[in-house]
């Protein structure tokens, strides 16, 4: 990419948290920490799937893919900025932040697609419970996969060559803690014009349709567990889907409040807060959620540490 004086960008500077410089051995070691536990927590949930053959189902298959989308997004942007606490340049090539920015759109729309499609297993499980080994065969659920993976690999793809086929003149410094697109698009000196619209309908179209799969599925979920008799089958039928629910609670909680936020008075400095959640946080959490409030995943644990000592 060149700029007006016909040099060419080689490197851009991640400024990171503004203001914080004092407190970054704290900050490196709170980021460090949570890393190792989305490490531990993610490869962790996708080897206790894949040994244990009770957790062989279109549930667990989706959370075995949810868990390498978490790791996946989460590696993307941490280790970059825990290099970045310990350097004083704090620079990452124009080619790396190329790679960053893809992968981190990449994973993390397809995150968005894996949550949904997990909302349509539990849906089929609970609202037509007879015919869930033919609806979700695994054909289907492949299905659904490929198209989670493809639909991200779309929005990843063709939001990061339209940004870095811009021109930058303006600045090297971008006032995040890693290559996302609006900080990347305002330091541009060429017409963004196309970049926002093609961002706002990626990013409209990818959480609305989403959104919607999932509201309509907790919808009729719900209207099927007000209709079971016993409290006992009603607790039961909820405790399926209720670490499925808190996940995307705390997932589209955090995409709402950057979006309802965005342009707002120090809306920067909140976005990039509200990005560690949705970046570095969530990827620790969703083990942690779905270990703790699962009783399949707690038996299984149970079973391979009765196994192992």
């Amino acid at each position: 990419m060149e700029q007006e004086n016909g040099t060419q960008v080689t490197e851009f500077i991640l400024l990171g948290f503004a203001g914080q410089h004092k407190f970054w051995h704290i900050l490196f070691i709170a980021f460090l920490v949570t890393y190792l536990v989305t490490l531990v927590g993610n490869i962790g949930m996708i080897l206790l799937i894949r040994i244990d053959s009770c957790l062989h189902t279109p549930m667990y298959f989706f959370l075995q893919h949810l868990a390498f989308v978490d790791l996946c997004y989460a590696s993307a942007v941490t280790p970059k900025m825990l290099q970045n606490f310990m350097s004083t340049e704090k620079s990452i090539s124009f080619l790396g932040c190329f790679a960053q920015l893809l992968v981190y759109g990449t994973f993390a729309t397809t995150d968005c697609y894996i949550l949904a499609a997990m909302a349509v297993d539990r849906y089929v499980a609970i609202c037509n419970p007879l015919h869930y080994p033919i609806v979700m065969s695994r054909r289907f659920c492949i299905q659904l996969l490929v198209g989670s993976y493809f639909m991200g690999f779309l929005n990843g793809s063709v939001n990061t060559s339209f940004t870095f086929s811009l021109n930058f003149c303006k600045s090297k410094a971008i006032n995040h803690f890693f290559c996302d697109e609006p900080p990347i698009l305002s330091l541009s000196c060429s017409s963004i014009d196309i970049n926002i619209m093609l961002l706002t309908i990626f990013v409209g179209f990818n959480l609305m349709c989403t959104v919607l799969v999932v509201i309509f599925s907790y919808i009729f979920i719900l209207a099927a567990i007000l209709k079971i008799s016993s409290t006992a089958g009603r607790r039961k039928a909820f405790s399926t889907c209720a670490s499925h629910l808190a996940a995307v609670v705390i997932f589209y909680g955090t995409l709402s409040y950057m979006y309802l936020h965005h342009g707002t008075s120090g809306s920067q400095e909140q976005e990039k807060a509200a990005s560690v959640f949705y970046g570095i946080m969530i990827p620790t959490l969703n083990p942690l959620i779905y270990s703790l409030r699962n009783q399949d995943v707690r038996e299984a644990l149970k079973g391979i540490g009765k196994k192992w000592f």
